[in-house]
């Protein structure tokens, strides 16, 4: 078969073949009495194999390596061919999502596409300081990528640069509550507190709902997270959270003062001092956190609360007795 033939059956160029020939990859089987090529039918497997390594991402050295040597082991050059294909995957899918992310921006011109270039390559620095810049400088440049900042603070441990990234966000529209949304979805509990922490600085509707949801998430870091945030946003359903964790004795300062802030609702100040009250009845925590829920009543307006107080200042517990007086008597000078 001549290699006009050749080509047209195999689907491999004439020329294809030529190179084929000069690597020594193939060798004709013969010549005709004009002088070309001729190729047998195992020259013609042989093609096939080369086509078929080929396929596998074998360069032609390689598969020159792989055909000529008897000893040639495929599982190792298997196992480097999966390597190097992950890696390829990998800087496809990196390069892939950075040109989304620009092109989320809608640049305008070049100018702005640089700048976007920039903001990115400023985001992944191992410079926490050059994190930081690029997170400051990013709402006066251009249009953020917000799924870029919402991937940055999620993997951020520098807490300047953590919380320069959540001003970047809160300036960036009203996609970051659904994208960090996921984070308290992930796997690493530090990810799911970043997004817990970074949904509490987004004065989003969005978000607020979100924190709502996160009140019953399994990770209790979470819940507390939500808890305060809601706390300071006058979201009721923060309340008991709170005071589970002032028992707990757990961020239980900054607690105290968002069931202070949500009792500023003479309706739910009411609420506030029933569950404190019932909790000091039955003991719960013991004396240190009975304490505790005492002084909680000091910033709870109303009285039910000042009806609680006067009751504790006889409380068998003498610390409980002395802090309900000494919170009466400050009480009384308002």
């Amino acid at each position: 078969m001549l290699i006009g033939e050749v080509a047209r059956w195999s689907g491999v160029s004439a020329r294809m073949l030529r190179h084929y020939e000069s690597l020594g990859l193939l060798r004709p089987t013969g010549r005709s009495g004009s002088g070309y090529r001729e190729y047998s039918g195992d020259d013609i497997r042989q093609i096939f194999h080369i086509e078929s390594l080929r396929s596998l991402g074998l360069s032609l050295r390689e598969i020159k390596r792989a055909l000529d040597d008897p000893r040639f082991a495929p599982a190792e050059l298997v196992d480097d061919l999966i390597r190097r294909t992950r890696d390829r995957i990998a800087a496809e899918t990196e390069l892939l999502t950075r040109l989304r992310r620009i092109g989320a921006v809608e640049p305008a011109d070049w100018a702005d596409v640089l700048q976007v270039v920039a903001l990115l390559r400023g985001l992944g620095s191992p410079s926490p300081g050059a994190r930081q810049r690029a997170a400051l400088s990013a709402v006066e440049r251009v249009p953020v990528p917000v799924e870029a900042l919402v991937e940055a603070v999620l993997g951020e441990s520098d807490q300047n640069v953590a919380g320069a990234l959540r001003w970047a966000l809160a300036q960036s529209g009203d996609e970051g509550p659904a994208l960090l949304a996921e984070g308290l979805d992930s796997a690493s509990a530090e990810v799911r507190r970043r997004a817990v922490r970074s949904l509490a600085k987004l004065p989003h509707d969005e978000a607020t709902a979100l924190l709502r949801g996160a009140l019953t998430h399994p990770d209790v870091v979470v819940r507390r997270y939500a808890a305060l945030a809601l706390g300071a946003r006058g979201t009721a359903d923060a309340v008991p959270t709170l005071i589970d964790m002032i028992v707990e004795e757990v961020n239980d300062v900054d607690a105290a003062d968002a069931l202070s802030a949500l009792a500023d609702d003479p309706v739910l100040a009411e609420r506030i001092a029933a569950r404190l009250v019932d909790l000091l009845a039955h003991g719960a925590g013991g004396s240190s956190a009975r304490r505790r829920l005492t002084q909680a009543l000091a910033d709870i307006p109303g009285e039910p609360a000042s009806r609680a107080l006067a009751d504790l200042s006889r409380d068998e517990d003498q610390g409980v007795a002395l802090t309900a007086m000494y919170i009466l008597k400050l009480r009384a000078t308002r």
